[in-house]
């Protein structure tokens, strides 16, 4: 398992996370992932494929600073 400083740095190359990405970013399982996916206030997912999901990574970064600010 990559450290959160290792994660950080190959998610700021490509500025998007796949979904076991994003939830290793949060901190949380891939099943919560998307469960919050589903909420409105949570960043939105783009499909850039038929089977591929990503997050953008600022979003991400923002929403969670969000969270952490309430």
């Amino acid at each position: 398992m990559k450290n959160q400083n290792q994660l950080y740095m190959t998610a700021q190359q490509s500025k998007s996370l796949r979904p076991a990405q994003t939830a290793e970013f949060l901190g949380i399982g891939l099943s919560t992932l998307w469960v919050w996916a589903k909420r409105p206030d949570f960043p939105r997912a783009r499909k850039i494929g038929p089977k591929v999901t990503v997050w953008d990574l600022s979003e991400l970064i923002r929403w969670r600073d969000a969270q952490q600010a309430e």
